[in-house]
């Protein structure tokens, strides 16, 4: 044995919204026995076969459009209004789990609309929230995820920023400042979740106390992808697995202090897996 010692981190684990989608899916399938959810409910593989071992069916769009007379769940990303006029269309039900934080979003973006601004969203292409928020706009808003993607003299000399909820507050900032600095007002709406964006503050403070890191997530959380390069920045040390079946007993050296942490789609029980694989070795 080699002694290790492991901690969780405190912060780590689900953020509010995704808990919200979760325990709503839990309780009809506890009533119900199956539910639809539209697109994965949560960006980990782990927790997304753990809920459909539950009943839970996932369906895309397309399915959507076949689907009637049925419950079907929206996750925490939110929706655009086009699948809330097709639910009316095709008789569904829909569970509505959006985050509150990205109702908000939309419900400002929407009024930004109206009022005929010029809007841009920092946001990554694509992304299930950032599809939702364009909904808002008719699709007319422009999304780019770095400023190196924005022609900046060709701009308007004034725009409407908006930010997805879950980018980093410090980027969105600098991007204000370059905006400004090239002669552009700018309406500033910051609408990034704290709760996500001060992860990465409390990563680098928990990654600085470890011998060797452990991140948890999934491959397809844009958030994990973020966080784990914000741990290997402060600790080269610093793994990346999906799943307790991925780790590697020569990573370890005897008596290391190990720290495991997470993105914010990562579920405690997984991380709680993690450390009982470590911990027999």
């Amino acid at each position: 044995m080699k002694n290790l010692q492991v901690q969780i981190d405190d912060h780590s684990g689900f953020c509010f919204g995704v808990v919200y989608a979760i325990e709503m899916a839990e309780e009809i399938l506890d009533e119900q026995g199956y539910l639809y959810c539209l697109g994965d409910i949560v960006h980990n593989d782990e927790e997304v076969s753990r809920l459909t071992r539950k009943g839970l069916r996932i369906i895309d769009h397309a399915e959507l459009n076949t689907l009637t007379n049925e419950k079907v769940l929206i996750r925490a990303h939110g929706e655009p209004p086009s699948t809330y006029e097709l639910s009316i269309k095709n008789n569904l039900t829909l569970i509505d789990a959006s985050c509150p934080v990205v109702l908000k979003l939309q419900n400002r973006i929407k009024n930004s609309f109206d009022k005929e601004e010029t809007i841009y969203i920092y946001g990554k292409h694509g992304h299930a929230e950032v599809i939702g928020l364009l909904g808002q706009t008719s699709n007319k808003a422009i999304v780019f995820q770095d400023i190196s993607e924005l022609d900046i003299p060709s701009l308007p000399k004034s725009i409407t920023l908006y930010s997805q909820t879950t980018k980093s507050t410090d980027k969105f900032y600098e991007i204000n400042e370059i905006l400004r600095q090239n002669g552009i007002t700018v309406n500033t709406n910051d609408t990034i979740c704290r709760q996500v964006s001060n992860r990465d503050k409390e990563l680098r403070a928990f990654a600085d106390k470890f011998d060797k890191i452990i991140f948890v997530s999934g491959t397809k959380s844009s958030n994990g992808k973020v966080l784990y390069n914000v741990c290997k920045e402060k600790n080269e040390n610093t793994f990346f697995v999906s799943n307790a079946e991925q780790i590697e007993a020569d990573w370890f050296d005897q008596n290391d202090k190990v720290g495991i942490c997470g993105a914010t789609s990562t579920p405690m029980w997984l991380m709680e897996q993690v450390k009982g694989k470590i911990l027999t070795f």
